[in-house]
């Protein structure tokens, strides 16, 4: 059976991820930190133990071929695509094989400049606006009936 595990530091989808899946009867895991701490009526919440990547590494562990996974995190995603799973990031953009190594390599070159320049540290997102989250809702949903249809990517 699918499920959905959501990389929930900060994650600003949490609530569409619940009632969409909650609307077709799909179990979410919502994992997240100490420095983060979660409430819900219809997810799991795992609280994993502070340290770099720990809450990315259970998420990973606990992933399965056909789950769902929603996060931000390009490494998370290209794990999640590896053990065979869907990963969505939450402007609802589709992680895919055809698109994941390209994204990481941006990463990579974009922190070498940052690097380069001594800057460390990216600012912080900008606020989200109302449209960002209908598109992610839209994608979601998307996904899901895809998935439910035996559909790929």
């Amino acid at each position: 059976m699918m499920r959905i595990l959501v990389d929930a530091d900060a994650c600003p989808v949490i609530r569409i991820v619940e009632r969409a899946a909650k609307a077709q009867g799909i179990p979410v895991t919502l994992l997240c930190d100490t420095n983060h701490m979660l409430m819900s009526d219809y997810a799991e919440v795992k609280v994993i133990g502070a340290g770099a990547d720990a809450v990315d590494f259970a998420l990973i562990n606990l992933c399965r071929r056909g789950d769902v996974v929603v996060t931000q995190d390009y490494g998370v995603a290209a794990l999640a695509l590896g053990k065979g799973a869907y990963a969505i990031h939450q402007n609802g953009g589709m992680y895919t094989q055809d698109n994941i190594d390209q994204m990481l390599m941006e990463r990579h070159l974009a922190r070498r400049a940052r690097m380069g320049r001594g800057k460390h540290h990216l600012k912080g997102p900008k606020k989200r606006t109302k449209e960002e989250d209908e598109a992610f809702d839209r994608s979601f949903r998307d996904l899901l009936l895809r998935i439910a249809h035996g559909e790929s990517e």
